[in-house]
């Protein structure tokens, strides 16, 4: 078998594998659903972005590919964190001043006091999409399984084949949680512990 390198010898081995090779019409749809399904789950260094967001009155557009936020820093660098709205809300209402907290609606993050500006942000960005187009990404490199068994699961689900669902799916949740121990090894393997406040 040649190896997976983009997203035709994608498609061919996804073919083989579900045993189904009169689909290759449906791949871009099998594809994106089988992407929105790992971008809900797994979150890794490669999927971290910086970015910069411009406030109007505390409120900003997030980035088209924003996921989650890892961390959001104040113009002079201060972290802030993450609350409710309703919390942000009742705590500052509209009033003007240096952000101290942030939420995220739809598409906007708010970040209240409210003020003009900009924040700095680390965040997770949805995993660029493959197509004819755009052939290859950084998953498909790192793991290749993954994303050929998320594929085979979807073709089982058009298909109707639930114990072709049920296999492609084990595997590819076996080959998402090795990406992640992975990723985890990589941040933490020799990481030291620190304890935060007053210690005796």
């Amino acid at each position: 078998m040649v190896a997976i390198t983009d997203y035709a010898s994608l498609l061919i081995d996804a073919g083989e594998y579900s045993g189904r090779n009169d689909v290759a019409h449906l791949f871009p749809r099998f594809v994106g659903l089988a992407e929105a399904k790992i971008n809900r789950v797994l979150r890794t260094a490669d999927m971290e972005k910086p970015g910069t967001v411009v406030l109007t009155n505390g409120d900003g557009a997030l980035p088209d590919d924003f996921l989650e936020a890892r961390e959001v820093l104040t113009p002079d660098g201060y972290t802030i964190g993450a609350w409710s709205l309703s919390a942000l809300t009742d705590r500052y209402r509209n009033r003007g001043g240096y952000p101290q907290g942030y939420a995220v609606v739809g598409s906007t993050i708010m970040a209240r006091p409210t003020s003009n500006g900009s924040l700095t942000m680390t965040y997770y960005a949805r995993i660029p999409g493959l197509s004819i187009d755009n052939p290859t990404n950084w998953l498909l490199l790192k793991a290749p399984d993954a994303y050929l068994y998320a594929l085979v699961e979807e073709i089982g689900i058009w298909a109707k084949d639930t114990d072709a669902v049920g296999a492609a799916r084990s595997m590819k949740e076996m080959a998402l949680a090795g990406l992640t121990l992975a990723d985890n090894r990589l941040r933490w393997g020799n990481g030291q512990v620190t304890l935060s406040g007053v210690t005796p």
